[in-house]
């Protein structure tokens, strides 16, 4: 079973090269992040064989789920926080037997304002969730545009990058204590090597000159992490007339 992560940064837009991936990639179950909509189109996806499920938010944010297979919503907002009714999280079981979750995690610039302790916080509450789902000891992808580089090895110039929220110390941090509850980077376990990107800003010839961020990732519980067989990532959707500044990152587990 592959399983990618996508942020289409309006799929909307993207939905022309997003269905083409679909078919020329043919992932079985694919998380995507920033849908920026409140109704996302389906009916492209669907004839490509992919069942879907989403949750909107209108110009913003928007998480979804498309799996070949059966998709059995959970969650549809992360937990510990009720007044927050951002569009960053969707968790489902997918044909019964892997339970993924695609998550949009906070940008958190500028960080001297109130956007900083809310990544934060929301960070803790995504701990929080993940070891309640890790002590069921089953299958899980953690999926999505975490908004942190998780080193200054998965940056292309830490310097610049200093006072940026997805360097940030604090960041890092809560990173790190999430992949302590016992989770694998899909990515680095399999291909641990320098500059393995997942996004390029649109400016300056990002992507030509591999000036990028890795900021998507794949977490996966133990039971996920013992089946795993491949990871990388494919930036063919990236070099698209118009793409998401983003490109999908999969893991192939032997489920």
């Amino acid at each position: 079973m592959r399983i990618a992560s996508f942020n289409v940064n309006s799929v909307k837009a993207r939905m022309a090269n997003l269905v083409d991936w679909l078919r020329a990639a043919g992932p079985d179950v694919v998380c995507l992040q920033e849908l920026k909509t409140i109704e996302m189109p389906t009916e492209e996806v669907e004839d490509a064989g992919y069942n879907v499920r989403y949750v909107g938010q209108k110009t913003y944010n928007g998480v979804a789920i498309l799996a070949k297979e059966s998709i059995e919503v959970e969650e549809e907002r992360l937990p510990g926080e009720a007044e927050d009714e951002q569009a960053r999280y969707l968790q489902a079981l997918i044909g019964g037997r892997l339970r993924v979750a695609s998550i949009y995690l906070p940008n958190g610039n500028p960080i001297d304002t109130e956007k900083f302790p809310y990544k934060l916080r929301w960070m803790a509450r995504l701990r929080d969730q993940a070891a309640g789902l890790l002590a069921l000891e089953e299958p899980l992808v953690l999926a999505g545009d975490y908004n942190v580089c998780p080193t200054d090895g998965d940056c292309y110039d830490p310097a610049a990058f200093r006072d940026d929220a997805l360097c940030q110390p604090e960041s890092r941090s809560a990173f790190r204590r999430l992949l302590n509850l016992g989770l694998t980077d899909a990515l680095m376990a399999i291909d641990p090597g320098p500059r393995r990107y997942t996004y390029w800003d649109y400016q300056g010839r990002a992507l030509e000159r591999n000036n990028g961020l890795r900021i998507d990732h794949l977490l996966l519980s133990p039971q996920a992490a013992d089946l795993l067989v491949d990871a990388g990532v494919d930036r063919a959707p990236r070099e698209k007339e118009k793409p998401s500044d983003h490109t999908p990152v999969w893991c192939e587990l032997d489920i």
